[in-house]
């Protein structure tokens, strides 16, 4: 038998086993609670992060994020008729 087919099967016995430990462990609401605290404390700070940044910005008289996204709709919608009007300019000129 080679190597690597050896390898192979001790691999594959500790990963079934490990798995099925792993699957235990996080499934348990012993760690899922926590868990989820920790992730809504952090999305939480995220939060808390962002909308400071946004003030600084805002306060710098720079662009905020919303600022700039409500400037790429505008120029997304501009720009979408003015292709309309290419094509109706183009069409007509053809008649």
């Amino acid at each position: 038998m080679n190597a690597f087919k050896i390898w192979k099967r001790a691999f594959d016995a500790w990963e079934t086993h490990t798995a099925e430990l792993l699957e235990s462990t996080l499934s348990s609401p012993l760690m899922l609670e926590p868990a989820g605290k920790l992730l809504a404390l952090v999305t939480g700070v995220e939060a808390k992060r962002r909308q400071a940044a946004e003030r600084v910005w805002s306060s710098l008289g720079l662009a905020t994020r919303r600022d700039q996204e409500r400037a790429l709709f505008a120029m997304n919608e501009l720009s979408s008729k003015l292709l309309d009007l290419e094509e109706k300019l183009e069409s007509l000129t053809r008649d």
